[in-house]
């Protein structure tokens, strides 16, 4: 499964309702994740730019792109972004790739 960072900032709207029914949205959205084949990680509620960042793990791309157009419609979140996630070997075989693809910038000699 790919892992996906998921940072989303809540409506003002959203927190006014969450003062007054408050509640863990990780175990609201669980089921719905689940749903389309994922798992939960880490979920903490942030203060900055962001209000909730998590790490969930998606069968592919498209699922993650589903449930984060389903949170940004939902209206509740102000915000919504999606980061793909690789592991450090994943990284490590991308460096050896990009280092044998034989990119010139502009201004290299070649």
């Amino acid at each position: 499964m790919a892992g996906f960072l998921l940072q989303l900032s809540y409506t003002p709207q959203a927190w006014a309702d969450l003062m007054r029914n408050p509640q863990d949205r990780a175990k609201a959205v669980r089921g719905v994740i689940e749903q389309l084949g994922g798992k939960i990680g880490a979920v903490w509620l942030a203060f900055g730019e962001s209000d909730l960042i998590g790490i969930v793990s998606m069968p592919d791309n498209l699922t993650a792109a589903a449930f984060s157009i389903a949170l940004a419609a939902g209206g509740a979140c102000r915000t919504v972004k999606t980061t793909p996630l690789i592991t450090m070997e994943e990284g490590v075989a991308a460096m050896e790739k990009a280092a044998a693809c034989g990119y010139a910038p502009i201004g290299a000699e070649t």
